[in-house]
């Protein structure tokens, strides 16, 4: 069985102006499918949707408004068979401070609205889409869902409630949805990153020095993780026929201590 053949797609990458999203684009761009950069980052994400063939669309993840306009902006360059789901932020908060005084509910919602909401705003809204489009191969699919989890959904540290929150209810979707969606074709799955080189470290010598220090607590390599390795996972997922309701960690071994 061939994998799936993107060429003359189109596909749409939350969080597609830098990172894991990013690379993720421009695989999916290498592989033949017309790439959208949903992103709230308009001059790098025109920016890189121009250098690939694509098309940017300012995005709030947690938009249905925003969502709708990116499925129907996909849709215009070719049937949409892929939306990677990379779009995510997180803070450290504890659940009770140093003074005793509870987090602040709206901070643990708003992480819980982009990361969990936002996904399943926008893999809901690709579906609907996806659905209305003929099958690419004998087995009847029409395309193939990618979210981002991470790592601190399964050994979240101190101060990750609210993100370990979010992350975990990816995790804990992805098989229904993927059962939901079977019946249209739409195949599921979801990558658990570890620590990855993104540009939350910022740059400069001292944000090298801290990377370094952070890739030793690694397994093997020892070293983070780039995006184009986690994008490798994401077309994997993407293109292999047989991968559907799978969560897999991508994080050289890592398990996380408490803090």
């Amino acid at each position: 069985m061939p994998r799936m053949n993107l060429e003359g797609s189109s596909s749409i990458i939350t969080g597609g102006a830098s990172g894991i999203g990013e690379a993720s684009a421009r695989q999916l761009a290498a592989a033949g499918s017309r790439v959208v950069i949903a992103d709230l980052n308009e001059e790098r994400g025109t920016e890189v949707a121009s250098e690939l063939g694509g098309l940017f669309v300012k995005c709030d993840v947690s938009s249905t408004e925003d969502a709708e306009t990116a499925v129907a902006a996909a849709s215009e360059m070719g049937p949409l068979r892929a939306l990677v789901n990379s779009a995510g932020l997180g803070f450290a908060g504890r659940t009770i401070d140093r003074n005793n005084e509870p987090m602040d509910l709206e901070k643990f919602r708003f992480v819980i609205n982009v990361n969990l909401i936002g996904s399943f705003n926008m893999l809901s809204r690709a579906a609907g889409a996806m659905a209305q489009t003929e099958p690419v191969d004998d087995d009847g699919t029409r395309g193939a869902i990618v979210n981002m989890a991470s790592a601190a959904a399964f050994d979240g540290q101190i101060g990750q409630c609210a993100y370990s929150a979010s992350k975990g209810g990816v995790v804990g979707m992805t098989l229904p949805i993927a059962r939901d969606l079977s019946v249209v074709g739409i195949r599921v799955n979801t990558v658990a990153p570890g620590l990855i080189d993104t540009p939350i470290y910022g740059e400069g010598e001292a944000s090298e020095q801290f990377k370094a220090h952070l890739g030793q607590s690694v397994l093997f390599p020892k070293r983070l993780g780039s995006g184009e390795e986690l994008a490798f996972m994401v077309m994997d997922l993407i293109t292999n026929p047989y991968m559907n309701g799978e969560t897999i960690r991508v994080d050289g071994g890592i398990r996380m201590p408490p803090k």
